[in-house]
Protein backbone atom coordinates (compact mmCIF):
# COMPACT_ATOMS: atom_id res chain seq x y z
CA UNK A 1 0.00 0.00 0.00
CA UNK A 2 1.59 3.40 -0.62
CA UNK A 3 0.37 7.01 0.25
CA UNK A 4 -2.59 7.22 -1.97
CA UNK A 5 -4.21 4.33 -0.48
CA UNK A 6 -8.01 4.73 -1.17
CA UNK A 7 -9.94 4.66 2.28
CA UNK A 8 -13.83 4.22 2.75
CA UNK A 9 -15.09 6.14 5.80
CA UNK A 10 -19.01 4.79 6.35
CA UNK A 11 -20.56 7.04 8.77
CA UNK A 12 -24.15 8.51 8.95
CA UNK A 13 -22.71 11.56 11.08
CA UNK A 14 -21.61 14.15 8.67
CA UNK A 15 -19.57 15.94 10.90
CA UNK A 16 -17.57 12.40 11.41
CA UNK A 17 -17.06 11.50 7.99
CA UNK A 18 -16.11 15.05 7.45
CA UNK A 19 -13.45 15.15 10.26
CA UNK A 20 -11.93 11.62 9.25
CA UNK A 21 -11.85 12.77 5.48
CA UNK A 22 -9.96 15.72 5.89
CA UNK A 23 -7.59 14.58 8.48
CA UNK A 24 -6.74 11.62 6.52
CA UNK A 25 -6.63 13.07 3.10
CA UNK A 26 -4.04 15.29 5.31
CA UNK A 27 -1.93 12.03 5.52
CA UNK A 28 -2.36 11.59 1.83
CA UNK A 29 -4.65 9.61 1.76
CA UNK A 30 -7.87 9.17 -1.03
CA UNK A 31 -11.09 9.15 0.64
CA UNK A 32 -14.24 8.55 0.41
CA UNK A 33 -16.98 9.57 2.33
CA UNK A 34 -20.20 7.22 2.71
CA UNK A 35 -22.75 7.41 5.11
CA UNK A 36 -25.21 4.00 4.17
CA UNK A 37 -24.11 0.06 3.97
CA UNK A 38 -25.46 0.39 0.47
CA UNK A 39 -23.36 3.18 -0.59
CA UNK A 40 -20.71 1.42 0.80
CA UNK A 41 -21.44 -2.48 -1.36
CA UNK A 42 -21.79 -0.13 -4.72
CA UNK A 43 -18.35 1.53 -4.13
CA UNK A 44 -16.89 -2.12 -3.53
CA UNK A 45 -18.36 -3.00 -6.59
CA UNK A 46 -17.08 0.43 -8.77
CA UNK A 47 -13.79 1.25 -6.44
CA UNK A 48 -12.62 -1.16 -3.85
CA UNK A 49 -10.77 0.84 -1.47
CA UNK A 50 -7.52 -0.88 0.43
CA UNK A 51 -9.38 -0.06 3.76
CA UNK A 52 -12.85 0.48 4.94
CA UNK A 53 -13.87 2.39 8.44
CA UNK A 54 -17.45 0.90 9.43
CA UNK A 55 -20.12 2.55 11.66
CA UNK A 56 -21.96 -0.21 13.04
CA UNK A 57 -25.45 2.31 14.43
CA UNK A 58 -26.31 2.93 10.89
CA UNK A 59 -29.48 3.93 10.79
CA UNK A 60 -31.85 0.75 8.91
CA UNK A 61 -29.16 -1.15 8.41
CA UNK A 62 -27.28 -3.93 10.00
CA UNK A 63 -23.67 -2.71 10.35
CA UNK A 64 -22.17 -6.26 11.10
CA UNK A 65 -24.29 -7.55 8.28
CA UNK A 66 -22.05 -5.75 5.98
CA UNK A 67 -19.09 -6.16 7.78
CA UNK A 68 -19.90 -9.86 7.28
CA UNK A 69 -20.61 -8.82 3.37
CA UNK A 70 -17.41 -7.35 3.22
CA UNK A 71 -15.34 -10.19 4.91
CA UNK A 72 -17.48 -13.01 2.15
CA UNK A 73 -16.67 -11.10 -1.36
CA UNK A 74 -14.10 -8.96 -0.55
CA UNK A 75 -10.04 -8.63 0.66
CA UNK A 76 -9.67 -5.16 2.20
CA UNK A 77 -9.03 -4.27 5.55
CA UNK A 78 -11.46 -3.40 8.55
CA UNK A 79 -12.07 -1.38 11.16
CA UNK A 80 -15.06 -0.97 13.11
CA UNK A 81 -15.40 2.91 14.49
CA UNK A 82 -18.61 3.59 16.64
CA UNK A 83 -19.89 4.21 19.70
CA UNK A 84 -20.75 0.70 20.77
CA UNK A 85 -17.97 0.12 23.57
CA UNK A 86 -19.37 -2.61 25.19
CA UNK A 87 -17.08 -5.89 25.59
CA UNK A 88 -19.36 -8.49 24.00
CA UNK A 89 -20.22 -5.57 20.78
CA UNK A 90 -16.48 -6.22 20.53
CA UNK A 91 -15.85 -9.84 20.30
CA UNK A 92 -18.83 -9.82 18.12
CA UNK A 93 -17.17 -7.56 15.86
CA UNK A 94 -13.96 -9.38 15.62
CA UNK A 95 -15.48 -12.80 15.51
CA UNK A 96 -17.43 -11.23 12.03
CA UNK A 97 -13.88 -10.28 10.86
CA UNK A 98 -12.51 -6.72 11.75
CA UNK A 99 -9.10 -5.98 11.97
CA UNK A 100 -9.67 -3.42 15.01
CA UNK A 101 -12.56 -2.38 17.22
CA UNK A 102 -12.07 1.27 17.82
CA UNK A 103 -15.12 2.96 20.30
CA UNK A 104 -15.78 6.60 20.04
CA UNK A 105 -14.40 9.60 20.94
CA UNK A 106 -11.31 8.61 19.36
CA UNK A 107 -7.76 9.86 19.60
CA UNK A 108 -7.03 10.81 15.47
CA UNK A 109 -3.35 9.91 16.35
CA UNK A 110 -4.16 6.55 17.57
CA UNK A 111 -6.78 5.69 15.02
CA UNK A 112 -4.31 6.52 12.41
CA UNK A 113 -1.37 3.92 14.05
CA UNK A 114 -3.79 1.22 13.63
CA UNK A 115 -4.38 2.02 10.02
CA UNK A 116 -1.10 2.02 9.40
CA UNK A 117 -0.24 -0.92 10.82
CA UNK A 118 -3.30 -2.98 9.18
CA UNK A 119 -2.03 -1.29 5.89
CA UNK A 120 1.35 -3.04 6.28
CA UNK A 121 -0.21 -6.28 6.88
CA UNK A 122 -2.11 -6.07 3.46
CA UNK A 123 0.99 -5.31 1.67
CA UNK A 124 2.34 -8.13 -0.68
CA UNK A 125 4.77 -10.79 0.67
CA UNK A 126 5.25 -8.89 3.92
CA UNK A 127 7.66 -11.37 5.44
CA UNK A 128 11.24 -11.44 4.94
CA UNK A 129 12.86 -13.46 1.69
CA UNK A 130 14.05 -16.04 3.78
CA UNK A 131 11.02 -16.99 4.98
CA UNK A 132 8.75 -16.34 1.92
CA UNK A 133 9.89 -17.34 -1.83
CA UNK A 134 7.91 -16.79 -4.62
CA UNK A 135 6.44 -20.35 -4.49
CA UNK A 136 6.37 -21.32 -0.86
CA UNK A 137 4.20 -23.43 0.59
CA UNK A 138 3.83 -24.31 4.42
CA UNK A 139 2.39 -27.65 4.83
CA UNK A 140 0.72 -28.99 8.40
CA UNK A 141 -2.37 -31.20 9.05
CA UNK A 142 -2.94 -32.20 5.37
CA UNK A 143 -3.42 -28.03 4.87
CA UNK A 144 -1.44 -25.95 2.59
CA UNK A 145 -0.55 -22.13 3.54
CA UNK A 146 0.65 -20.20 0.73
CA UNK A 147 2.05 -17.61 2.19
CA UNK A 148 2.79 -15.33 -0.70
CA UNK A 149 -0.52 -16.23 -2.75
CA UNK A 150 -2.32 -15.98 0.58
CA UNK A 151 -4.11 -18.67 0.33
CA UNK A 152 -5.14 -21.75 2.27
CA UNK A 153 -6.45 -25.01 0.92
CA UNK A 154 -7.20 -28.37 2.60
CA UNK A 155 -6.15 -32.21 1.36
CA UNK A 156 -8.68 -31.79 -1.12
CA UNK A 157 -7.47 -28.59 -2.79
CA UNK A 158 -10.64 -26.86 -1.68
CA UNK A 159 -9.45 -23.32 -0.71
CA UNK A 160 -10.52 -21.64 2.49
CA UNK A 161 -11.50 -18.13 3.31
CA UNK A 162 -9.18 -16.52 5.68
CA UNK A 163 -9.19 -12.86 7.00
CA UNK A 164 -6.37 -10.52 6.89
CA UNK A 165 -6.04 -11.04 10.86
CA UNK A 166 -6.47 -14.74 9.97
CA UNK A 167 -3.86 -15.37 7.28
CA UNK A 168 -1.19 -13.17 9.80
CA UNK A 169 -1.94 -15.09 12.51
CA UNK A 170 -1.75 -18.27 11.07
CA UNK A 171 1.59 -18.08 9.25
CA UNK A 172 2.87 -16.34 12.17
CA UNK A 173 2.27 -20.00 14.12
CA UNK A 174 3.37 -21.82 10.81
CA UNK A 175 6.93 -19.78 11.16
CA UNK A 176 7.24 -21.15 14.47
CA UNK A 177 5.79 -24.76 15.20
CA UNK A 178 5.85 -26.45 17.98
CA UNK A 179 6.93 -22.71 19.91
CA UNK A 180 4.37 -21.43 22.92
CA UNK A 181 3.54 -17.84 21.53
CA UNK A 182 2.22 -15.34 24.10
CA UNK A 183 -0.88 -14.00 23.34
CA UNK A 184 1.35 -10.04 23.61
CA UNK A 185 4.17 -11.33 21.53
CA UNK A 186 0.95 -12.59 18.71
CA UNK A 187 -0.55 -8.95 18.81
CA UNK A 188 2.24 -7.19 18.67
CA UNK A 189 3.48 -9.17 15.32
CA UNK A 190 -0.33 -8.89 13.85
CA UNK A 191 -1.66 -5.89 14.90
CA UNK A 192 1.37 -3.51 16.17
CA UNK A 193 0.57 -3.06 19.29
CA UNK A 194 0.69 -4.28 22.99
CA UNK A 195 -2.36 -6.15 24.47
CA UNK A 196 -4.24 -4.23 27.10
CA UNK A 197 -6.04 -5.52 30.09
CA UNK A 198 -8.89 -8.20 28.99
CA UNK A 199 -7.99 -7.94 25.37
CA UNK A 200 -9.57 -10.78 23.59
CA UNK A 201 -8.10 -9.81 20.20
CA UNK A 202 -6.07 -13.19 19.60
CA UNK A 203 -8.37 -14.73 22.01
CA UNK A 204 -10.80 -14.53 19.11
CA UNK A 205 -9.15 -14.92 16.30
CA UNK A 206 -7.85 -18.41 17.38
CA UNK A 207 -11.64 -19.64 18.13
CA UNK A 208 -12.11 -18.64 14.01
CA UNK A 209 -9.21 -20.06 12.90
CA UNK A 210 -9.82 -23.76 14.81
CA UNK A 211 -13.15 -23.50 13.15
CA UNK A 212 -11.11 -23.63 9.96
CA UNK A 213 -8.44 -25.92 10.45
CA UNK A 214 -9.86 -28.48 13.29
CA UNK A 215 -11.72 -31.61 13.46
CA UNK A 216 -13.45 -30.72 16.47
CA UNK A 217 -12.90 -27.14 16.95
CA UNK A 218 -14.03 -27.74 20.73
CA UNK A 219 -10.72 -30.32 21.02
CA UNK A 220 -8.06 -28.63 18.92
CA UNK A 221 -5.19 -30.67 17.87
CA UNK A 222 -3.44 -27.98 15.47
CA UNK A 223 -3.52 -25.25 17.17
CA UNK A 224 -3.53 -25.62 21.03
CA UNK A 225 -3.46 -23.60 24.66
CA UNK A 226 -0.99 -23.72 27.21
CA UNK A 227 -2.35 -22.40 29.91
CA UNK A 228 -1.18 -19.03 31.87
CA UNK A 229 0.92 -18.56 28.47
CA UNK A 230 -0.60 -18.92 25.42
CA UNK A 231 -1.03 -20.71 21.89
CA UNK A 232 1.46 -23.50 20.13
CA UNK A 233 1.09 -24.83 16.87
CA UNK A 234 1.79 -28.93 17.18
CA UNK A 235 2.15 -30.04 14.38
CA UNK A 236 4.96 -30.27 11.83
CA UNK A 237 5.38 -27.71 9.28
CA UNK A 238 7.44 -28.33 5.64
CA UNK A 239 8.22 -26.12 2.88
CA UNK A 240 6.54 -27.61 -0.33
Amino acid sequence: MNAATHIAVVDDDLDITLLLAGYLQDQGYRVSQLHSGRALISLMASDPPGLVLLDLGLPGEDGLSIARQLREHWLCGLVIVTGRGDAVDKVVGLEVGADDYVTKPFDLRELLARIKAILRRLTPNPFPAALTSAHERLCFSGWQLDCSARRLSGADGQEVALTTGEFELLCLFARHPGRVLTRDFLLEQTRGREATPFDRTIDVQIGRLRKKLEVDAGNPCIIKSVRSAGYILVPPVERA
